[in-house]
């Protein structure tokens, strides 16, 4: 690559324009050509007022650099998650199973620094293997720091100019996040974190990420508390307890005193802030565990909640619980989305978060007040033993779901009259119905399991959406996909949960028994292509991007994201139907900028096999969802995209990309 002698002059012509104008329009998104957060900017936006790279001449994008992370310990190379910060012309991300923080040069991907915590047998064992970035802070001087979150749970301080650790932070650099937890011990891989933290004016927030729930062996597990830190010492502020404790707010949602042992309630997702108000945002899961929640009866604060937290104090703002007493594994799982929009004749500072039930929330962010009418409508009840699910559920008036909701016999593929007839079998073995429909015991009534739509992982899940700040529109990628959930009884001898959840019981299992690490797995994924030979169930499109404009509640446009699978296309079941346009079953990651929405196929990690992933990066007109111009990565992209100006006044966009058998890189892309 040739590189500019002296690009000082260079880059003040190119960005200063750009400067004035972000200050006087964009007050949210990305700065000053930077991206300095997971999503651009502390409300998770996505958005970047750059536009060197714009709609006339995108066509014109080449893959100028990639980043290899394969010599950085083995891990699944469709699962990297991660996002760069870029500073200055730096870049900045996790590598690796080891979760290595790394620094390269953004114009040409050269890397500038590594570091790597070697944490032994605590770091072996991972309650989240896949991670999505790291933070970054500045004293606006010559302090800047780089925050890491280690796979062990400990929270590293280092400098940003060399990667060495900031010797005045914590304990040499590091905090231990385990201390703290209200539990007697945390064995390793209990806990751990799959997002970064977020740094709020001087305070550091972290978030937790917990073991999976779908068949836990026990009703106790750590609980997966929000902790502020200071960004300086390391010293803990505050903590925030998502399940409460003895004579909080919110004890006596958890009946028969379940809040004494109850766990997780993490907050895995990307957290947001808005900082000149001080109020940090967090996306808090579900209880321990999943799909059975007889151990915890009650609506259960603050899981399944989106919490306004004062930065300062750690005290609760405002609340709202999006599911009540969740058995389905529906917690909020995307970062929540910050900006301002006209609102019946009013400028609103909006927070909105988009959920895997294919629901879009929308709250006045300082009063937590919904811009429209949320009603409590009732919802059908579960028959399992011991389970009392809560009689009615939160549904938005606006904006309209943006993908499909519930299984009706109509909601089933019949592109010939053998298809449909044997979609109609298939789904005779399961309970269907609305939204919210309690998974059942394996077998009650001769069906199998209840069938959901969307699937336990989502219509939405932790790529959310992208807002554009200007103009109050909101981007976000979705799955149609069925699922099937059911319970069994577990072994009282190896488990006190009485019963435990299932989307598929494995072929040779003993019946009863707990499931291993390794079964839940399997287990949890979508049953997505149990159609007709293989085929998905529900009819297309399987990938879907929807535009929905805030400042109504109203849908702009919504585009299949992407061609229908090959394997879709070629099925011999499929022959003489041609469906060209039927969307990829992944979620697309999304960026905004001035004038371009950007995404891509995404990788499925469910379903990479049967051609659930794919290798195309798009551009779209943003105001028309028309495709622009497509290219082709060298994988799947993993994590979110994102833009900057390099040191030489050159735009990249950059983008994790990985597939199975392909080695994690990052792909930089720009103008010739």
């Amino acid at each position: 690559m040739i590189r500019v002698k002296n690009p000082r002059p260079l880059l003040l012509l190119i960005v200063a324009p750009f400067m004035s104008f972000a200050l006087l329009f964009a007050q949210q998104g990305a700065k000053d050509g930077d991206w300095k957060f997971y999503g651009a900017d502390s409300g998770t936006t996505k958005y970047s007022a750059l536009d060197q790279i714009n709609a006339a001449n995108v066509k014109e994008l080449k893959i100028v650099w990639q980043w290899s992370a394969k010599n950085f310990g083995k891990r699944p190379d469709f699962n990297w998650e991660v996002t760069p910060l870029a500073v200055g012309g730096k870049l900045y991300f996790t590598a690796g199973i080891r979760r290595d923080a790394v620094a390269v040069d953004g114009a040409t991907g050269e890397t500038l620094w590594m570091y790597r915590l070697d944490e032994g047998p605590r770091g072996a064992v991972v309650a989240r293997q896949m991670n999505r970035g790291l933070a970054y802070w500045s004293d606006g001087k010559e302090d800047e720091r780089i925050l890491m979150i280690s796979p062990g749970y400990q929270l590293v301080a280092l400098n940003a100019k060399n990667g060495q650790p900031i010797a005045g932070f914590g304990g040499a650099g590091i905090v231990d996040l385990t201390k703290g937890l209200d539990r007697t011990e945390v064995k390793p891989g209990m806990i751990g974190s799959s997002s970064p933290a977020i740094v709020v004016r001087d305070t550091i927030v972290v978030g937790a990420a917990l073991q999976s729930g779908n068949a836990p062996a026990s009703k106790s597990n750590v609980p997966g508390y929000i902790r502020g830190y200071d960004v300086r010492t390391g010293k803990l502020l505050w903590t925030f307890h998502t399940v409460p404790q003895a004579g909080e707010f919110g004890t006596d949602t958890w009946e028969n005193e379940s809040w004494k042992y109850t766990g997780n309630t993490g907050a895995w997702p990307p957290l947001s802030a808005d900082q000149e108000l001080g109020y940090v945002y967090i996306p808090v899961e579900m209880p321990t565990g999943d799909y059975y929640g007889g151990t915890h009866p009650g609506n259960n604060l603050f899981s399944d909640s989106l919490v306004c937290l004062d930065v300062k104090t750690g005290k609760r703002v405002w609340h709202y619980q999006t599911v009540h007493h969740d058995v389905w594994d529906m917690d909020i799982t995307a970062a929540p989305m910050l900006l301002d929009v006209n609102h019946d004749g009013q400028r609103v500072k909006a927070v909105a978060v988009v959920t895997k039930q294919a629901f879009t929330y929308v709250f006045d962010r300082v009063t937590g007040k919904p811009l429209w009418p949320i009603e409590e409508r009732p919802v059908p009840q579960s028959d399992a033993p011991g389970e009392k699910t809560s009689a009615t559920q939160p549904f938005p008036t606006k904006p309209a779901a943006f993908d499909r909701q519930g299984v009706t016999e109509n909601d089933l593929i019949d592109f010939t009259p053998e298809i449909k007839a044997e979609a109609l079998k298939i789904a005779s073995q399961y309970r269907l119905g609305p939204l919210f429909t309690p998974p059942i015991v394996a077998d009650t009534d001769g069906k199998k399991a209840t069938m959901l739509l969307p699937s336990h992982v989502g219509g939405a899940n932790w790529q959310g959406g992208a807002v554009d700040p200007e103009t109050g529109m909101l981007y976000v990628a979705s799955v149609t996909e069925v699922d099937t959930l059911a319970l069994v009884k577990a072994d009282p001898k190896r488990s006190d949960m009485g019963y435990v959840g299932a989307t598929r019981r494995l072929p040779g299992r003993v019946p009863g028994a707990p499931m291993t690490e390794g079964e839940a797995l399997v287990v949890s994924a979508p049953a997505g292509n149990m159609g007709p030979g293989g085929l998905p169930l529900a009819k297309p499109p399987w990938g879907r991007i929807t535009a929905i404009d805030l400042n109504t509640g109203d849908h702009a446009w919504m585009i299949p994201n992407g061609r229908t699978p090959e394997y879709i296309r070629n099925h011999p079941l499929m022959k003489g139907v041609n469906l060209e346009n039927g969307g990829i079953p992944t979620r697309a990651p999304l960026m905004v900028t001035k004038t371009l929405l950007f995404s891509a196929d995404g990788s499925n990690l469910f379903n990479s096999v049967a051609g659930g992933g794919g290798k195309t990066f798009r551009a779209i007109d943003k105001k028309t969802g028309k495709i622009i111009h497509e290219m082709q990565l060298p994988a799947s992209a993993t994590g979110i995209p994102m833009t900057f100006m390099a040191a030489d006044g050159r735009q990249f966009i950059v983008v994790a990309t990985g597939d199975l058998g392909y080695p994690a890189e990052l792909v930089a892309l720009a103008l010739p």
